[in-house]
């Protein structure tokens, strides 16, 4: 009996140092990179990237930065990202924003090294196109979105909803589809759909000239449109100030294209939250007081974290969630989870993209979205997630 108890105790220990490998497959030595714009250009996308080297260290996780002029500068920015393809210990490579060059560098990446994982977060460029190169893109639902905006606008009973942009954006598949859905929902739910042109900051007026029409416009808007409208704009340089002008002669907002409680708010409101940096919870609650102070309560709305942030960090955590065996890297379900890591209470939700010429569905394409908050006194979520987007919204065109 006492050689049988020797011979099992043996074999449990051969079992266990023989299943050692795959239980510690996270101490494996693989590299991370991310590549994101800078601090000035892209501030929460970097802080995310930032956040997820800070966990995992240094020496895991290799950060990279595409120029800021990217549509001039083309191949630096190919260049930045296949360079990270040179570490033989590279697994996972996260772009975000996957701006213009990020599919000819996955496609390059993937000639030197098919091992790579790479994923784009928000591509600039059309989704089937760097879906053919990325093995995962996640952008934000534009289709469930336009859809929702509406639906949210109308529960806060605005009666007009106001779209703000300029050609280049939409010639953007993701932006132009999001204006037809909300066109469609507007007919739906009885409300008015209006375009504005403003300039495009990457043009010969600059931030500043487009951030001074925004300025001078938008009480114009407000008296044309009334205060029961909502307003709504494509680029993150004009969010601050038609926030401030919403703030101060009134209307509606539901939340920004990229939303975050630091999109354009604390240049809106004049906060400082250099002490709150990083925690969206204590930065999300002094933008809250902020705007209900200035009589915003109930008007004003966001995602509760930052999306720049989450993407950013999210994706890595899902690379890195995929790497150690724990995660499939086409599932809703697991990007989600990763998601949540860095979201608390705020719920994720999303779909395959679907091509609305060919109703075809890509299964390594996703478009996601957080529950929208509504900042007052208590602010609240709208439970976004949780409604069913009527199907014949996702192949409008």
């Amino acid at each position: 009996m006492k050689k049988l108890a020797l011979v099992l105790a043996l074999a449990m220990l051969v079992s266990v140092f023989c299943m050692a490998p795959a239980a510690s497959a996270a101490d494996d030595d693989f590299h991370i990179g991310i590549v994101t714009g800078s601090v000035s250009q892209s501030e929460d996308d970097r802080r995310g990237a930032e956040a997820f080297q800070a966990k995992y260290g240094e020496d895991r996780v290799i950060l990279e930065i595409y120029p800021d002029n990217f549509t001039e500068e083309l191949e630096t920015t190919i260049q930045k990202i296949v360079g990270l393809s040179d570490d033989p210990k590279m697994a996972a490579i996260i772009v975000n924003q996957a701006v213009p060059g990020t599919t000819e560098a996955f496609r390059q990446v993937k000639e030197r090294r098919p091992d790579i994982i790479c994923i784009a977060g928000e591509s600039h460029e059309d989704l089937p196109e760097i879906g053919s190169a990325a093995d995962l893109v996640c952008n934000n639902d534009f289709v469930a979105r336009g859809y929702l905006m509406i639906r949210t606008a109308h529960e806060l009973g605005c009666k007009t909803f106001v779209h703000i942009s300029f050609p280049r954006h939409m010639s953007y598949e993701t932006m132009s589809r999001r204006v037809a859905v909300m066109k469609a929902a507007c007919e739906e739910f009885g409300m008015e759909f209006v375009l504005e042109t403003a300039p495009d900051p990457t043009s010969d007026v600059g931030v500043a000239g487009a951030q001074a029409y925004i300025l001078e416009k938008a009480p114009e808007w407000i008296e044309k449109y009334g205060k029961e409208s909502a307003f709504f704009c494509t680029n993150d340089a004009h969010t601050e100030p038609l926030l401030k002008q919403l703030l101060a002669y009134g209307g509606c907002f539901i939340e920004a294209d990229l939303p975050s409680p630091l999109m354009g708010y604390p240049g809106a409101l004049g906060i400082d939250l250099t002490e709150e940096a990083g925690d969206f919870e204590k930065i999300l609650a002094k933008v809250e007081s902020s705007v209900c102070e200035k009589g915003g309560a109930g008007r004003f709305g966001t995602w509760a974290f930052s999306y720049g942030y989450t993407l950013s960090a999210g994706l890595a955590q899902h690379a890195y969630n995929v790497i150690t065996g724990e995660s499939e890297l086409d599932d809703i379900d697991d990007i989600s989870d990763a998601f949540a890591v860095y979201t608390g209470e705020a719920e994720w939700n999303g779909s395959n993209y679907t091509n609305a010429t060919t109703g075809v569905k890509l299964d390594n394409v996703f478009l996601v979205y957080q529950d929208t908050y509504i900042m007052g006194d208590p602010g609240h979520f709208m439970g976004s997630t949780q409604i069913e987007v009527p199907e014949k919204y996702f192949t409008v065109k």
